[in-house]
């Protein structure tokens, strides 16, 4: 190897980290205000899964496109939105992406390739198609990915977008994000086989990836890329990980205790944020310093953007209605 090409892969390595720890901070906080009553409504978090959103969308050009889910957070933080606006959002002020009308689980940016988070379960997966059938249709080479969770791969949608996206070769990446729980059921108890494997019927090519290696994640979402960009077709990635924290903030209030502490302890020690900073300071030579400096800095890009949504105005009561309805043409 090269010094040139040892500076390329620590940059990499790096860039990759730093969108990791973005995505951790801007939970974690998030995570702390919800428990002193400051978000309106439900949040997600995506805490654990971070390799999984970095890796994918580190492979995208600016112009390709995502959809995400109701645990968005990562995958738009991954995709280049502003943490500012985002978090103005959760917080419900006219400053955020949707003007404070979506919430947690509805924020896109068309500029950006955001198709949109989204409360329904799968609702994402006919969105790329569609995307990637645009694409297709008007001879652009862009790509879509479609995350989803194993929730998400037992709806019907699923397997009529991987038929039609197989028939037309669409431009489309689906990426399911199998966190081992559908909501507060065991995925293994309600889905038989392996969700990669759903995507042979068709003729597609089905994946599955340690999805707490973010190396793992980008190498085969970087296959799956090109083989779509270059008129090969859709791909279904089975991204293997695990949700450190509840599907949602505030679920013991009925959820019940329904995972074992030590599953919970075993898959936090394979947390891919901790063992990315072990290849960072072993193989990669960077020094403990610079990477808790990379790491304050990140927190405090958060802590600036909670400042600023405290500070946004609230949209008035007569903006309820304000793009909602397009205008129909005369």
């Amino acid at each position: 190897m090269t010094a040139a090409q040892a500076r390329s892969g620590t940059e990499l390595a790096l860039s990759l980290y730093q969108r990791m720890i973005r995505i951790r901070a801007f939970e974690e906080k998030v995570q702390q205000l919800f428990r002193l009553g400051k978000l309106p409504g439900f949040v997600h978090l995506y805490i654990g899964q971070e390799a999984v959103a970095v890796g994918a969308c580190s492979i995208l050009r600016d112009d390709d496109r995502i959809t995400s889910t109701h645990r968005g957070h990562g995958h738009l933080i991954a995709k280049g939105a502003d943490v500012r606006r985002m978090m103005a959002e959760l917080f419900g002020r006219r400053s955020g992406y949707c003007k404070g009308k979506g919430g947690s689980m509805h924020i896109f940016d068309f500029g950006l390739g955001i198709l949109g988070a989204n409360g329904i379960v799968g609702g994402g997966i006919p969105i790329a198609t569609g995307a990637a059938l645009a694409d297709r249709v008007l001879g652009r080479d862009n790509v879509t990915i479609a995350f989803f969770g194993d929730g998400a791969a037992n709806q019907g949608v699923l397997h009529e977008a991987l038929n039609l996206s197989a028939v037309w070769s669409l431009p489309v990446v689906y990426l399911c994000e199998n966190n081992q729980y559908t909501e507060w059921m065991r995925t293994e108890d309600i889905t038989a086989g392996r969700i990669a494997d759903r995507a042979h019927a068709f003729g597609v090519p089905g994946i599955q990836v340690d999805g707490n290696d973010v190396f793992a994640v980008r190498g085969v979402v970087s296959a799956a890329v090109d083989r779509a960009r270059s008129g090969g077709g859709p791909t279904l990635i089975e991204a293997m990980t695990y949700r450190h924290l509840a599907h949602n903030e505030g679920e013991e209030a009925f959820s019940g205790v329904y995972r074992p502490p030590d599953e919970i302890e075993t898959w936090k020690g394979r947390d891919p944020l901790p063992a990315l900073r072990r290849q960072l300071e072993g193989d990669l030579h960077v020094s403990p310093a610079d990477l808790e400096a990379l790491e304050r800095e990140e927190r405090e890009l958060i802590d600036l953007a909670v400042e600023s949504a405290e500070r946004a105005a609230l949209p008035a009561p007569e903006e309820a209605l304000e793009d909602l309805f397009a205008e129909r043409a005369v």
